[in-house]
Order: C-alpha cells, then structure tokens, then sequence
C-alpha cells in the first residue's frame, strides 16, 4: 500500500496582530516533514468564501509545497473545472509540473457548494456542461504543439498555442473525484485516475472500486489498484474522552461544510460523522486500515486533524505493515 495526505490549510482572518499565514507555513512545514516520514503525496482542496481561510490559491501553496521537497507528488483534490479560465488553469499546472519535475497529480472535479457556484454568480446547474468543455479546452491546450481554435458555449479562443508544455506526457497525471456511480463510469471512460471521498462508508468504498475496476477492464485497461485512492479523517488517540472530543469536532466540521454546501441528503448524526473516520489506537487504526487493504484499498490519503502528531505515530506505528504489501 502507499499513503498520502489529504486536507487543508487555513489563514486566519483578524486584526494587525494576527499573523495570516501562519497556518499556511505551518502546512507547508508539515508537507516537508511527511515526505522524510515516507508519505507519497499531499493531495489539497480548493474552497471559496468559507470565512474560516480554507486553501483557495491551491496551485500556489502546492508551488511552495514542492519547492521545499523532492519526492513528494504535488496533488489538487480537487480543482473545480468550472470556475477557471481553462488556458490559464492548463498553462499554470504545467507550470508546476515543470517547476516540480514531473510531480503534478491533477485533481480535477464538478463543484458541490452552492455558496460556491453563488459566489461566483454561477448557476450550479451548469456545472457539468462547464466541466466538460473545460477539461476539453484543457486536454486541447497540454496536447496541441500548433495553433488551435475552440468556439464552445462558454470559452472562445482562436488560433492560440499554449504554453508551457509538462513535464508528464502527454499532459499531467489527472485525478478525477466520483461519487456516483455515473462519476465513476465516467472516469473510467476518461482514462483518469480516481478519488473517493472521505466520508464514504467501507462498504460503500467496496463497491465503487469494484465498480472502477470492472469499467477500467471493460475498456481493455489493466486495472491498478493504485489507481484509485480513498481519503479517510485518520486521528490516533489514546481515550475515550480524546475520541468523542474529536467526533464532536468532526460533527461541527460536517455542519460547517453543510452550511455552505447546502446539500439536500446531508445526515448530520454521530453515525454518518464516523463513516468516514479512523479514530482510536495504533492497534485499531491498523485493523481499519486492514479492513481498507481486504476490498481493494491499495492507496489512503489521510485527512490528519491534529496534524503532525497523528502523521508522525501512523509513519512509526501503523505504517510499516502496509508499505511495501501487495
């Protein structure tokens, strides 16, 4: 198995004494310690209008990220196609890919908060269309070594070569995140490689890898169970009083996020918050992780709360058992 991260990092909103970037370095410090830790990526969101400083800038950060590291692969979970401009969004990821030798994993998606699309006076109904014809322009921009034109329903351009080619042919490695299994048929058929969300129950998660699989082969692709990776909110503690704070916070989290996604089949219950986790001892992380390996998981990222703590004890205790399995 292989481990990467998943997450996000925060700039403090505040008055001249607060120190708005603290939270940024501090990301950026804990990146370049899991990499000597043996983590394989660090995967970032992209949010908007939160007022709690989630990572908007994501390329940015990631150029710093792999500024200070060497090995790391530089990961968007997710980009929202239908927000940028597709030349520019194509131009600054190659960018990144050259800067970092070929370490861009390029996370792409549709878009799920509404405050979002709002935000953006976007209609979240159009989300679909503008992915598609983004990440069209996009594949165009990465693969196209003479001038092209594109006349679609939201982008124009005319005669246009876009630069700067990737390091990765024939573009960066792309990611796409389903949660359907239309999404997931979808990314099948794209050739991409695919990302589960956190809050996917195990069963769940056993099902649309299966899913993933038969499409893959279905198409005559050989399937790599690396391929696909399953985010997961991983928390090592050592009480019980530690792991229901840390649920508790984990239930604010979700309604924090419902707030602004608005989303219509939320379940706001202790139940639906533990899904999606890993909380409790080394022993027990392990036996989840196990039960992760036993459907198909051969690649989690962990989504760590408390930071490096939790990454420094699963590197030391947790680890070393599935690095390296089959």
């Amino acid at each position: 198995m292989q481990f990467g991260m998943f997450g996000s990092a925060q700039a403090a909103r505040g008055g001249p004494n607060v120190d708005s970037g603290a939270g940024f370095r501090e990301f950026v410090d804990r990146n370049v310690e899991a990499e000597s830790l043996g983590y394989h990526s660090s995967f970032l969101v992209e949010h908007h209008f939160t007022g709690f400083g989630q990572v908007s800038a994501t390329l940015n950060l990631l150029t710093w990220i792999g500024a200070r590291t060497t090995t790391l692969r530089l990961g968007t979970a997710v980009i929202v196609l239908p927000w940028h401009n597709p030349v520019l969004l194509a131009e600054q990821i190659a960018t990144l890919d050259l800067l970092s030798e070929g370490r861009v994993d390029a996370g792409i998606g549709k878009g799920y908060r509404l405050k979002e699309f709002e935000g953006f006076v976007m209609p979240i109904e159009e989300a679909d269309a503008r992915f598609e014809e983004c990440l069209e322009v996009m594949i165009k921009a990465w693969t196209s070594d003479t001038p092209w034109s594109h006349k679609g329903t939201y982008w124009q351009y005319d005669e246009v070569v876009v630069e700067p080619p990737s390091t990765q042919k024939p573009h960066p490695q792309l990611w796409m995140g389903a949660g359907s299994p239309r999404s997931i048929k979808q990314v099948a058929k794209l050739g991409f490689n695919m990302l589960l969300g956190q809050f996917d129950s195990l069963e769940l998660i056993a099902e649309e890898i299966a899913l993933y699989k038969s499409e893959v082969e279905s198409l005559g692709r050989t399937f790599d169970p690396r391929s696909a990776a399953v985010a997961r909110s991983v928390n090592i503690l050592d009480s019980a009083d530690e792991y229901d704070k840390a649920i508790t916070n984990r239930m604010a989290a979700r309604l924090r996020t419902q707030n602004l996604a608005l989303q219509p089949n939320f379940q706001g219950t202790r139940e639906a918050a533990e899904a999606g986790t890993i909380y409790g001892s080394p022993d027990h992380v392990s036996k989840e992780v196990q039960a992760l390996h036993d459907i198909g998981v051969e690649y989690v990222l962990l989504n760590a709360p408390a930071g490096i703590s939790t990454l420094r004890r699963f590197a030391e205790d947790v680890m070393p058992a599935f690095v390296g399995s089959p």
